[in-house]
């Protein structure tokens, strides 16, 4: 599901029993050095507004980030927040599963509002 989208970004939800949104450059970099400086600065800012949002309204026990992009070589950078309960905690999300998730999380729409009030802020 697609969250947010501007010239330099693209936000989509991924289906998890945690919360976790992949930010995508709109033009499609293999590589984050393949980017222009203004294009890095705006993704760096979404994500960091991602961070800050997620922290805020789940309070969760670590926000996990990462790039990889080896099966979709499209610049994206995965933002998870993560739990102590999750299914797979403290593994990555990638890992070995740990247990059955015990996490209940709030509605999400509020975040989701928030997140796109704070992103337009930023751009």
């Amino acid at each position: 599901m697609m969250v947010f989208k501007n010239e330099f970004i693209t936000i989509f939800k991924e289906e998890s029993h945690i919360p976790w949104l992949k930010i995508f450059t709109t033009a499609p970099y293999k590589e984050l050095t393949d980017c222009p400086e203004n294009l890095r600065a705006a993704l760096y800012r979404a994500m960091e507004t991602v961070e800050k949002c997620m922290r805020n309204y789940y309070n969760p026990a670590k926000i996990n980030i990462a790039m990889f992009g080896n099966y979709l070589p499209h610049l994206h950078v995965h933002v998870m927040a993560r739990f102590e309960n999750d299914a797979f905690f403290p593994e990555s999300m990638w890992g070995k599963k740990q247990r059955e998730s015990s996490v209940i999380l709030p509605d999400e729409k509020p975040f989701l509002e928030e997140l796109i009030k704070e992103l337009k802020k930023g751009f």
